[in-house]
């Protein structure tokens, strides 16, 4: 199979965690190649993701590699074999491969957990509130790349309304219910659509209220994104120069405290649409 100079976030995710299995056995990458009766630059081509790899292989390389964890075994080679092009390839030429990375990653997971405080998720924007997002954009974004922003956050918005819909948590500062994007009658209208998306029973809001004080994360939004298996799951954040996304074990499980801990501060899922409500009645 050909290299692949610019591979997507997960099938280099794929190659990490079988390079992670291999360090954990003590092999080397030309041993782990002589199992396989290849050369070493296959292995690193692996496990940096510029080479696909087939299910079948996956199985026989934790094989090699004793890996006990048959349900991370599967996992992986449920990673491979992919054969047609993700939606978000169609803006593979217009938008950033982070951001094409991000809908690969809501895609194939299997619950969303976010946290925001000064603004609102990108899966629960209106269409208005999102377009008055990206025109703040720095630098500035023409109008057509206004609209491509927004035509790919709309079909990002799929795995939420999908007929077996992927379980959305989220938790939101009071503060980031009180922003005005576009103007009061937008900012009705996406209050209310929070309000409508909170009664799914797919998705669940936690508004993090002014009272509760103190908290966890500085503020940060962050986006844990889980998978098939905990060793699988990832966190997204977004820095000034793109998106960044985080997999290392002390990593996840810092995140996953930093959620609990919101969760914990946060307003029940009832109480929060009843602020929501408060909010969008004062408006």
């Amino acid at each position: 199979m050909p290299a692949n100079s610019t591979p997507t976030a997960r099938r280099q995710r794929l190659g990490s965690e079988l390079r992670k299995l291999r360090e954990r056995a003590g092999m080397t990458a030309t041993e782990a190649a002589a199992l396989l009766g290849g050369n070493q630059a296959r292995i690193s081509n692996i496990e940096a993701g510029r080479y696909g790899v087939s299910a079948d292989r996956v199985r026989t390389l934790a094989c090699n590699y004793q890996c006990p964890d048959l349900d991370l075994v599967e996992a992986l080679a449920s990673m491979t074999g992919e054969r047609r092009r993700g939606w978000w390839e169609e803006y593979r030429d217009i938008l950033s491969a982070g951001l094409l990375d991000l809908a690969e990653l809501e895609h194939h997971g299997t619950a969303l957990h976010t946290s925001h405080t000064s603004g609102l998720p990108g899966l629960l924007q209106t269409t208005d509130h999102a377009r008055e997002v990206f025109r703040q954009v720095v630098p500035e974004l023409t109008p057509p790349e206004v609209e491509h922003r927004l035509s790919f956050r709309i079909k990002r918005q799929a795995v939420i309304f999908q007929s077996n819909p992927t379980p959305y948590h989220a938790v939101i500062h009071e503060a980031a219910l009180h922003m005005r994007f576009g103007g009061r009658s937008i900012a009705r209208r996406q209050l209310q659509h929070l309000v409508t998306m909170s009664e799914a029973d797919h998705v669940t809001i936690h508004v993090l209220p002014f009272e509760a004080g103190a908290y966890p994360g500085a503020g940060q939004p962050a986006y844990y994104v889980h998978g098939p298996v905990p060793q699988l799951d990832t966190v997204q954040l977004d820095q000034s120069h793109g998106i960044v996304l985080l997999d290392a074990e002390a990593q996840l499980h810092k995140y996953r405290q930093v959620f609990a801990r919101l969760e914990a501060l946060a307003q029940g899922a009832a109480e929060s649409r009843n602020l929501i409500h408060t909010i969008l009645r004062d408006l």
